[in-house]
């Protein structure tokens, strides 16, 4: 006689819902503290996005099963999925599983193999050391924008190579923040309001659709610089008449190289697609890192002596290299920490392909299932003391109990695609303003972190002085 399967346990519905909105207010105003105030109610908590239910994980175990074990039974999808496909698209963060998902993957991994990064990184560095030092000392900066800035600037030159036009990373500079906005209204609030002819509603479709234009525009670009013969953005003659072209090619070329040649499998619109999500995913989260990590280092005195202790035992007097980044464990651990302590992203999405049973909780098929690695990453059962930024937690031995909470880039057969290129441009950035400026200070008053797309800090400005005095 087979064992009876045990009944589901009765799944516990967070307080403080409202009629027809459900949880979107608390959500919409103070989403990191509800979000975290879930764990107390249980490993998988009930609550309603509008008239929408959705399961809530507050335990980073079942995430994982979610992510890995069980991932067939858990697609991409929810609602949060549908306002980002807004303006990402068929991306590879937010297409349906399937084999359009895994074909494109394989399409667009060569972009992100070390080797191919390794390639750029050193006109990575070059586009960080001018940016950063062309800075006016001692003068007040908003330190969100200026690294949304400089890690669009080098996304750009790693993807699409030199000599991209000016206005175009000034409009991306100016519509992203605005179209992250957007899309995180479009979570909170019920479906009927998102579609009416609000005018929030029209200026998000208006940005959107701008931003494509602008994303069309730098793959023409690319492509006109990669093509044999073609003349270059100021009228330069192509590889017939010069040369010296190729070589000049090989300068310009950036990652995207990879999927140019695969556009008859991808079609424009298709790579359009893949362009804003790589786009969205290198801004949003590395500028909203390091904004974190320079407020962090510039509060402790002692993190900050160890990192420049470490650059200078690295690379002496000279500019840092792309070699150099694999020697700076240090830098590491305090952008892993930064990573850690900040989310960054703060809400993922998945649906429910059947009924299943997940902690002994009943989810039912085509429910929406949220987990938050902020609310992980914050868990004093894996991390200790987990308000404070103590970079020693990731040393190779002490961080291995907390390493199945870290859930930033996710897992399975969906984890980000670019985690490779975000490290590597992570540690460029902090090291450059590290060498460019020996003296930063905030002077602000302390930032309050916000749920946008990621966990952003609501003020941050600071000066960067040319001298070490205090």
């Amino acid at each position: 006689m087979s064992a009876l399967t045990p009944a589901p346990i009765p799944t516990p519905t967070a307080p403080g819902g409202l009629p027809l909105i459900g949880h979107g207010l608390r959500l919409a105003r103070d989403p990191l503290p509800f979000i975290t105030s879930l764990r107390e109610h249980g490993s998988v908590v009930r609550i309603r996005i509008g008239p929408t239910p959705a399961y809530v994980i507050t335990d980073p175990a079942l995430t994982r099963r979610v992510l890995v074990t069980d991932a067939a039974h858990f697609t991409k999808g929810g609602k949060y999925n549908d306002a980002l496909r807004v303006f990402l698209g068929d991306g590879i963060a937010t297409v349906a599983d399937g084999d359009t998902h895994l074909r494109n993957r394989r399409l667009m991994q060569p972009m992100f193999n070390k080797a191919h990064i390794a390639e750029r990184g050193n006109a990575m560095i070059d586009q960080v050391r001018t940016t950063v030092g062309a800075w006016p000392a001692a003068e007040p900066r908003d330190v969100l924008a200026d690294m949304n800035a400089i890690t669009l600037s080098t996304f750009l030159v790693a993807v699409f190579g030199t000599g991209l036009p000016a206005h175009l990373e000034g409009e991306f500079t100016a519509l992203m923040p605005e179209i992250m906005k957007g899309t995180m209204r479009q979570v909170i609030l019920p479906p009927w309001i998102t579609r009416l002819p609000l005018p929030a509603n029209r200026a998000h479709a208006d940005r959107v659709a701008r931003l494509r234009a602008l994303i069309d525009q730098a793959i023409d670009h690319h492509t006109d610089v990669a093509e044999p013969g073609s003349a270059s953005a100021d009228g330069a003659p192509g590889a017939e008449a010069c040369p010296y072209a190729a070589e000049a090619r090989r300068r310009q070329s950036g990652l995207f190289e990879t999927l140019i040649g695969a556009e008859d499998q991808l079609g424009r619109r298709q790579l359009q697609d893949e362009t804003i999500t790589l786009l969205a995913g290198s801004i949003e989260t590395t500028g909203t890192t390091l904004a974190w990590a320079l407020y962090e280092i510039a509060g402790n005195p002692a993190v900050e002596r160890r990192l420049r202790e470490e650059l200078a035992s690295v690379c002496g007097d000279r500019p840092l290299r792309y070699d150099d980044l694999d020697r700076l464990p240090y830098a590491q651990r305090v952008l892993r920490e930064a990573i850690r302590k900040y989310g960054v992203i703060w809400m993922v999405m998945r649906s429910a392909a059947r009924d299943i049973v997940l902690g002994g909780h009943l989810i039912p098929e085509g429910a929406d299932v949220m987990w938050s690695p902020y609310l992980h990453q914050h868990d004093s059962a894996y991390f200790h003391d987990p308000d404070s930024f103590d970079p020693d937690r990731w040393e190779a031995d002490g961080g291995a109990g907390t390493r199945g909470s870290f859930l930033a880039f996710g897992d399975g057969r969906r984890k980000c695609i670019g985690e490779n290129f975000a490290w590597v441009e992570l540690q460029i950035i902090l090291a450059t303003v590290l060498q460019a400026w020996p003296r930063f200070k905030v002077i602000s008053r302390p930032p309050r972190a916000q749920a946008v797309i990621t966990v952003e800090p609501d003020v941050l400005a600071m000066e960067f002085h040319a001298d070490s005095a205090g």
